[in-house]
């Protein structure tokens, strides 16, 4: 039975507008088994039984299909390229006909079109599951309504322990995982899927011949070093140990690693309440997953019962996942503050109208202080900025929370808000 999806309301308001959707995002995610939901026609170019068949017509005469019922999807529509002029032409003759038209296929293989699509075909961005749509988290704080009343929130309590934590770390949110029982076969899903990056996909993305294991390196050195702000001097020194190749090799590796959407970076926010040389301005180190690091790094659940250092920057890794798709429907970006002087906001999340919240993750609840001296610290400074500078102030903070991996959530007297990441939903 299909589980609903956050993104089927992003697909919902798109839909209406556009005439087709591109649906991409890291294999194994759903987004064909989401776009089936959808479609009245269903074209999959990978099925044996028809796949020669199939791709005669797409490469001497694609126009056939679209006379099929519609919505249809075309699956794996790379293999077939022509698919994508033959779409954005129809686009053009019949703008009122929307929602006709879903494409998906493995992100492993990216096409040049002739056309980008643009104003026609709309692209939209897939994630994994989150806590809610798994069914971990209770869904008793919702981020849509704290944002538009901050207020409302009194408390909540969450119904994951920290055993439950460290599971979801590991299974990660592929759909496949949820048909298996015991959380050890769950993981192997996670497992496969860096194997198939590492070894198949890293080289079949642009058709560019790749070693597998520096592909493999390359990966385990982004997990050691997730939710970091390592520089990329660091992941090349890492690798450097046990591969002589130049930092411009390992730099394309990266981005074809990106390509895949299984590395995903995280920017610095930088507004003017520090001078900019005091601004941490490169990148967090991150990965679609938290599970991919599991995975990379050969680790079980039963480690992270001694090691809360490595589990801490994946619990923010797993936060900054959910946080991600529950803030979808309203375009949301993940960023993150820190300054020269130790200050800073493990996330900061911008909605497109132009709120955001700052947000610490901790694990536990011992440093629930600190994160939220923090969060406070940062609002300060731009209150200070906004005296000076009464012409154009910055925007405060709409919300401030500190998001754990603990019981109970509650309001705290200085306004931040505490809450736990099995409570949250979109």
């Amino acid at each position: 039975m299909y589980k609903e999806r956050i993104i089927d309301q992003v697909l919902n308001d798109v839909t209406s507008g556009f005439n087709a959707v591109n649906i991409v995002g890291p294999k194994g995610c759903g987004k064909t088994t989401t776009a089936k939901q959808r479609a009245k026609t269903i074209i999959e170019f990978q099925n044996e039984e028809e796949r020669e068949n199939l791709l005669m017509i797409a490469s001497t005469s694609p126009i056939q299909f679209l006379k099929d019922p519609k919505p249809i999807l075309f699956d794996e529509w790379q293999d077939a390229p022509k698919i994508w002029g033959t779409i954005r032409k129809d686009c053009d003759d019949h703008p009122e006909d929307v929602g006709s038209y879903y494409l998906t296929g493995s992100s492993s293989a990216k096409v040049d079109t002739p056309h980008t699509g643009t104003l026609r075909i709309a692209t939209i961005r897939m994630n994994p599951m989150s806590l809610y749509e798994l069914g971990r988290s209770n869904g008793e704080v919702s981020l849509r309504e704290l944002f538009a009343d901050p207020t409302s929130f009194s408390g909540c309590k969450s119904n994951m322990k920290i055993e439950d934590v460290i599971n979801a770390i590991c299974v990660g949110g592929w759909p496949r995982a949820i048909q298996f029982g015991d959380v050890h076969l769950q993981q192997m899903i996670a497992k496969e899927l860096f194997k198939q990056t590492y070894s198949v996909d890293v080289s079949r993305v642009d058709k560019t011949n790749r070693n597998p294991m520096l592909a493999k390196a390359i990966l385990q050195s982004y997990s050691r070093n997730i939710c970091t702000l390592a520089e990329l001097k660091t992941i090349y020194a890492d690798v450097k140990r046990n591969f002589s190749v130049s930092d411009a090799t390992i730099s394309d590796y990266i981005r074809a690693l990106s390509d895949l959407y299984i590395v995903e970076d995280i920017d610095a926010w930088c507004p003017a309440i520090r001078s900019k040389s005091n601004l941490r301005s490169g990148k967090k180190r991150n990965l679609v997953d938290p599970s991919i690091a599991v995975a990379a790094l050969g680790l079980s659940p039963e480690y992270f019962y001694r090691d809360f250092k490595t589990l801490g920057f994946l619990f923010e890794s797993l936060c900054i996942r959910d946080l991600k798709i529950y803030s979808q429907p309203q375009n949301g970006v993940m960023s993150y503050y820190h300054d020269r002087y130790g200050l800073e906001a493990d996330g900061v999340l911008h909605l497109e109208d132009g709120r955001y919240a700052l947000i610490e993750f901790k694990l536990g609840g011992n440093e629930i202080d600190k994160g939220a001296e923090h969060l406070c610290e940062i609002e300060r400074l731009i209150e200070t900025y906004n005296e000076k500078e009464k012409q154009c102030p910055l925007l405060k903070p709409t919300l401030k929370m500190v998001i754990t991996a603990t019981e109970y959530g509650y309001r705290r007297d200085d306004g931040v808000l505490v809450i736990p990441v099995g409570c949250l939903k979109h």
